[in-house]
């Protein structure tokens, strides 16, 4: 079965630049985490905000946060359901969650296509919200570009790990060659301090200056902090488990910098 569209009408543009898509090149550099934490510092500043897991086939935000909703994206893909029906309000957080479903290889392998119905059918869905956060996939695939492209701006999580400097690094690469107006933005995560995670930053934007001729900005650091991991394993999101943490005061900051601009 085919995706079914919300509606006959075409995507408002304004509804793009709601969207924020958060991506890295790698995973383990605390992307999922972050969206959860940036979705509950918008909703608590005011904001009507969606986390949408974009992460087709290996969604974990719903077991980040100790979820079992009964609607998921999969019913979306097989058909059955529509976007808004298959939200799931998460009432601690105070935001709505669009959830994945975890070990569903087929999801990750849809045709181009119905790839964009879903893209599209989101954008429409945007325009209920002040903001939707996109939670993509780890990685650079044809699945993280399609769905990268409804979003008005992508912050792109790293930490100071080569690694996940070189895999950002493409990521921004590639979103460069194919939308060179993308608004791109860096997320230093798990800084040991503000200082080092400025640096981690230069790093990566000397090499997009100097390879790519593009001044990408900073979006913000987040220090590392074990209250992050404790709120994981208990699977409580940091704002409500640590509101007071140093990771959760850094999520918000950005959060309030994002809102500035609406």
């Amino acid at each position: 079965m085919s995706l079914r569209p919300i509606a006959a009408d075409t995507p408002d543009p304004a509804a793009r630049r709601k969207i924020i898509a958060v991506a890295s090149g790698k995973g383990g550099v605390g992307k999922t985490w972050f969206s959860i934490s940036l979705s509950q510092a918008l909703s608590q500043s005011g904001q009507r905000t969606l986390l949408f897991d974009g992460d087709l086939g290996l969604a974990n935000v719903d077991i980040q946060l100790g979820l079992m909703p009964k609607q998921d994206l999969a019913g979306v893909i097989a058909g059955k359901l529509t976007l808004p029906q298959a939200i799931t309000n998460y009432r601690e957080g105070q935001f709505d969650i669009l959830a994945g479903r975890s070990g569903a290889g087929n999801l990750a392998m849809l045709p181009v296509q119905r790839l964009v119905t879903l893209r599209d059918n989101l954008m429409r869905l945007a325009g209920k919200y002040d903001r939707v956060i996109l939670d993509l996939s780890a990685g650079v695939d044809r699945t993280v570009q399609t769905l990268a492209a409804a979003a008005g701006t992508a912050l792109v999580v790293t930490t100071d790990e080569p690694t996940s400097l070189t895999d950002a690094y493409a990521f921004i690469k590639l979103t460069v060659a194919d939308h060179p107006e993308a608004d791109l933005r860096i997320v230093v995560n798990m800084a040991e301090t503000s200082n080092s995670g400025r640096e981690t930053y230069e790093t990566l934007r000397k090499a997009c200056y100097n390879f790519l001729g593009r001044e990408i900005p900073l979006a913000g650091i987040v220090r590392n902090d074990s209250k992050v991991r404790e709120s994981i394993r208990r699977q409580t999101a940091l704002l409500t488990r640590h509101p007071s943490a140093e990771a959760a005061q850094d999520v918000e900051a950005i959060a309030a910098r994002l809102k500035r601009e609406t």
